[in-house]
């Protein structure tokens, strides 16, 4: 019985499923950084401008 129910309207309600998808758009293309840190090392990495295989760097 005491539930409280709040108006929001459709622009309210747009506005809030735009900042929604941005922030979406934004995660991916910058994640979180503990998701930064979940990331393997095996993928390729940026040289120079040329993407790199990791087992194509010459070991040390």
């Amino acid at each position: 019985m005491g539930e409280v129910i709040q108006f929001v309207s459709k622009a309210e309600r747009e506005r809030l499923r735009l900042i929604r998808e941005a922030r979406a758009m934004y995660d991916s293309v910058f994640p979180p950084a503990e998701s930064a840190h979940k990331q393997s090392d095996n993928g390729p990495i940026v040289v120079n401008g040329t993407w790199i295989h990791r087992s194509d760097e010459p070991l040390s």
